[in-house]
């Protein structure tokens, strides 16, 4: 009975009655059985908005100045955790020296399991000690079970350094919800294939990551509208995504939209006030007094001149 007290207790790794016998299901039925799941998977996201709300904001409150983005799991949660992570350079120009990830068994696991790495918290909390994470930063951990001991690990550590803790989980009332400042749980249940968390729970996690670490560029006026205006312009189609950015916000041509591109150096924020007729210097200048907030410079802008 033991066993089944434990399965229990952790959804994640239940056997689902509805699937027991998937393997003599057509592949038909089987994709149609994922796709449902996928569905139920977005809808335990609901409600955790609050709490991914409110975790995007106080994150945005320890790093508008400094501090890093600290990604912590094992596994797939792990590696969706850096997937999130890696994105928000390009994405956001965010510096990759605010960005720093904890994989257990190291980059290396992203590609080929490590086994055994998730098991040892000493190695969650070396990592964040070597890191040498303190009260700037923030940290997330990521893990379906909620009690993957090499990120409870790093959890606690974090906590001890003075760090802003989020941790993700699809199991309640689970140590890594418990430790962590700001608890987003996503009761996410049985998957198709118990205990494979790539499925139901790794798509939640994907879009709780995404949607903290959007939301929290957001706040620290990485974007303008619906518009990435600090978006790394490194291929051809981002040039011409820039310039239409551009020429919409600031309300001008094409060809205007590019010469203020190219005095800027592709910095899309600087060249909306170019085109506008700011010069490259004072349009740096003005951004800088506003902590590079596109829509606090255009409101002082617009504000003078009415």
């Amino acid at each position: 009975m033991a066993p089944m007290a434990f399965c229990g207790a952790y959804m994640t790794e239940d056997i689902s009655e509805h699937t027991a016998d998937l393997d003599t299901w057509s592949a038909e039925q089987a994709v149609a059985a994922m796709f449902e799941g996928q569905l139920a998977a977005l809808g335990a996201i609901r409600p955790t908005l609050g709490a991914i709300a409110g975790a995007a904001e106080a994150a945005a409150g320890r790093l508008r100045q400094k501090g890093r983005l600290v990604y912590v799991g094992a596994g797939t949660s792990g590696r969706l955790a850096v997937q999130d992570g890696a994105e928000l350079a390009p994405t956001f120009n965010w510096p990759l020296n605010r960005t720093v990830f904890c994989m257990a068994g190291g980059m290396g696991a992203l590609t080929q399991s490590v086994e055994g790495a998730e098991d040892s918290a000493e190695d969650g909390i070396a990592i964040i000690s070597d890191n040498m994470v303190d009260q700037n930063d923030v940290v997330i951990g990521v893990a379906a079970s909620g009690r993957t001991p090499f990120t409870l690990g790093a959890l606690e550590e974090a906590n001890r350094r003075g760090a802003l803790t989020i941790g993700i989980a699809m199991n309640a009332d689970t140590p890594i919800l418990r430790e962590a400042t700001h608890p987003i749980l996503a009761e996410t249940g049985n998957e198709l294939v118990a205990g494979s968390t790539r499925m139901k729970a790794g798509t939640a996690q994907k879009v709780i990551l995404n949607m903290i670490s959007t939301a929290l560029m957001a706040q620290l006026g990485r974007l303008y509208g619906g518009y990435m205006v600090d978006m790394v312009v490194s291929n051809k189609k981002l040039a011409e995504r820039a310039v239409r950015m551009v020429s919409d916000i600031a309300s001008c041509s094409s060809e205007v939209a590019q010469s203020a591109l190219a005095q800027s150096g592709n910095n899309i924020k600087e060249a909306v006030l170019i085109s506008r007729g700011y010069s490259q210097p004072d349009s740096a200048t003005l951004l800088a007094e506003h902590d590079g907030n596109l829509r606090s410079v255009l409101e002082q802008v617009q504000a003078k001149d009415t």
